[in-house]
């Protein structure tokens, strides 16, 4: 966190953090997150992907066993899909059992240690350099920019691969193969489609960079009017208060701006059916889904994106201040 948060008494020094700090919070703040919203992110996942998209919207309108007969049509409004969300975990729970909620969650956790981990790291040390050497010193936003597409570009190379074995994780359903594990997965992954299996979807990730570039940009001019506002009301409280919805709403609003990447790329990490792959670049894929399913499934899943990413960014950035606010008073 920036100086500016902290205590302001004559007998506290304030000094800049360790480069590798950024490192060890990001990472920790990011494992947090992950695991208090995992059941979501299967969800998510999981209505992403035309594997499992019609059987549980069919669920939504027929009811458990799907035996019931369709009285009326599905409700397609926003706040339907967060009740929606709920019907899933509750199908998924009951048919596949609590466990199945966590699908993935290993990939996840070695996945969003090193995404988090790498994605701060490279911000938190970026912007400083690009200040520095680039600006006389001073953070704009152009610097928080610069720095926050340098992060996710390098955060998307370097973890690729642990996303698509999560995907085909999450998306695994009897395969026992795949139920099998992580190990099994990379197996099957590389036996049937080599290394450049493991970098599918990648160009989605590149695309999904600006969701992190306007979600760093705005995060950071949240927290300064935030910070402005200290010491007016409320204290500690307050002032945490403001850093918990500033990460929130930055998050909110990049993830409705570009949402549509993530199906993207759920579509393009899928496996073959019947050794057959239907997805098989960035704009095939888009005009494909647009083609068969209409633009509107360009937001599958976004009550449970949502529902799961808000309040994991301001856990994970929370944690992440708190360790560099920590770190900063001697």
């Amino acid at each position: 966190m920036s100086s500016s948060m902290a205590p302001s008494t004559s007998s506290t020094e304030v000094r800049k953090p360790s480069p590798w700090l950024h490192f060890v919070a990001g990472g920790l703040g990011g494992m947090c997150g992950a695991i208090v919203t995992s059941p979501f992110d299967v969800v998510k996942t999981r209505l992403q992907s035309d594997l499992f998209r019609q059987k549980h919207t069919a669920v939504g309108v027929l009811g458990h066993g799907g035996s019931a007969v369709l009285t009326a049509p599905r409700p397609t409004n926003l706040l339907y899909n967060f009740v929606e969300t709920g019907y899933i975990i509750r199908d998924i729970y009951r048919e596949e059992s609590f466990r199945a909620l966590f699908k993935g969650l290993g990939p996840t956790l070695v996945g969003v240690i090193p995404a988090r981990s790498i994605n701060f790291f490279t911000y938190g040390n970026g912007k400083r350099f690009i200040a520095e050497e680039f600006n006389h010193g001073q953070e704009n936003s152009w610097v928080h920019l610069s720095a926050a597409a340098i992060a996710g570009i390098a955060t998307g190379t370097a973890t690729n691969p642990i996303w698509v074995v999560k995907t085909r994780l999450q998306l695994a359903q009897g395969d026992k193969k795949v139920l099998g594990g992580s190990w099994l997965c990379i197996q099957t992954i590389f036996r049937n489609e080599g290394i450049r299996g493991f970098y599918k979807g990648l160009s989605a990730s590149y695309l999904g960079v600006t969701e992190g570039t306007i979600q760093w940009v705005l995060y950071e001019r949240l927290k300064k009017l935030s910070a402005a506002t200290e010491g007016t009301k409320g204290g500690w409280l307050s002032q945490w208060g403001g850093m918990l919805g500033s990460a929130g709403t930055a998050k909110l609003v990049a993830s409705l701006i570009t949402y549509p990447h993530e199906v993207l790329r759920t579509r393009l990490r899928q496996p073959s059916v019947n050794g057959v792959v239907k997805y098989s670049g960035l704009w095939q894929t888009l005009r494909l889904v647009i083609a068969e399913e209409g633009a509107r499934t360009l937001y599958s899943g976004l009550s449970a994106h949502l529902m799961r990413v808000v309040p994991n960014a301001a856990v994970m950035y929370t944690i992440y201040e708190g360790l560099i606010h920590w770190s900063t008073i001697a």
